[in-house]
């Protein structure tokens, strides 16, 4: 019998919702795209989930829990949730908030991801419409291992952004 697979979301604890990101993985699992077992913490979303199971928050002993298990992650395109994922070695596909769909203040998760790409350390998606894409190319991606000076050159990035 084969390892059974999970894909673990995980939208952080910002009062934003990304309710885009979550439908799209609903239609990915209705088309039959993804198979395995999927579980998606949804934080302020108020979209949910009909074909898989969900938590609005984990404490931190579930997030670790269902982090662990799963072989992907995917997250909106915060730096923490991105730099815990990618540190337990899971592969990410990371999607960005956008404030033209209320899911945040600005677009700045959008340069944020091009870093994380350019490093070439996440699978970044930039449009839920590919994310089919995204999951069928994160199997035989060969993506970098994080490296700790990694954190200084996003930390920087960071501040740059925040003083646009």
């Amino acid at each position: 019998m084969g390892t059974q697979f999970m894909i673990f979301i995980t939208l952080g604890s910002q009062k934003f919702q990304f309710n885009r990101l979550l439908k799209a993985i609903d239609k990915l699992i209705e088309q039959g795209k993804i198979k395995e077992e999927v579980f998606a913490q949804i934080g302020y979303s108020d979209y949910q989930p009909i074909n898989y199971k969900y938590k609005q928050f984990l404490d931190r002993d579930e997030f670790a829990s269902m982090e662990g298990k799963a072989d992907i992650v995917i997250t909106h395109g915060g730096t923490g949730a991105i730099i815990g994922a990618v540190k337990k070695g899971k592969k990410v596909i990371a999607v960005p908030r956008l404030a033209k769909h209320g899911e945040h203040v600005d677009d700045h998760q959008l340069q944020l991801l091009k870093e994380f790409e350019d490093m070439n350390i996440i699978v970044a998606c930039y449009d839920t419409e590919k994310l089919g894409d995204a999951y069928e190319s994160i199997r035989d991606i060969k993506l970098q291992p994080y490296k700790s000076n990694q954190q200084t050159i996003i930390s920087s990035i960071e501040k740059y952004l925040k003083s646009l």
